[in-house]
């Protein structure tokens, strides 16, 4: 269901909205346990408008890539992150680039992959909409938008979903992707 997009084996969907402090990210961490509880494995590429460190000065990793690296993985046996500095790299824009970042994650690792932010990449999305912060309705003139999360009623051609009720997100998302994965709750 992705568009321009490199062939994945698992669906991909974006959570999106008109700007930051829409709840983006607390939709995300509210939908991960309900649908983990479902038994969909998730993974998260989430974009950063700024410049933004995992590791912290004093650490041997962010030694490391002070020093020059292009890229540092820090491993033990419970995780490991990859750090590439990609202003060192022929590749280096300004923007994050979505279909080189699908690429970067294990597709055996998870069932979906939710995308938060990237509000202009060409894949399907939800976007989160809360008529209080008078921001504009994306939806409008997104034909990948699927659905709206929201905290109020609104009348639009595709669904409307209530943002504060995870569970039929859940579901929509589970109806829209994984149907082999529909589990009663």
């Amino acid at each position: 269901m992705s568009l321009n997009m490199p062939a994945l084996n698992i669906p991909v969907l974006g959570i999106c909205a008109a700007q930051s402090n829409a709840g983006k990210t607390t939709l995300i961490a509210q939908l991960i346990p309900v649908l983990m509880q479902r038994g969909v494995r998730v993974s998260v590429i989430k974009h950063a408008h700024h410049q933004f460190d995992i590791d912290h000065p004093g650490k041997d990793s962010y030694k490391i890539r002070e020093a020059g690296a292009v890229q540092t993985l820090i491993a033990s046996g419970k995780r490991w992150a990859l750090m590439t500095e990609m202003q060192r790299t022929p590749q280096y824009s300004d923007e994050a680039d979505l279909t080189s970042l699908l690429t970067q994650l294990n597709t055996e690792y998870a069932d979906l992959i939710l995308v938060e932010g990237f509000k202009y990449a060409k894949i399907p999305k939800i976007e989160v909409y809360r008529p209080s912060l008078q921001l504009p309705l994306l939806a409008t003139k997104d034909a990948s938008i699927i659905a709206v999360a929201s905290d109020a009623p609104l009348t639009l051609s595709i669904p409307v979903l209530p943002l504060n009720v995870i569970d039929n997100i859940a579901e929509f998302i589970i109806q829209q992707f994984l149907p082999q994965q529909l589990i009663s709750s």
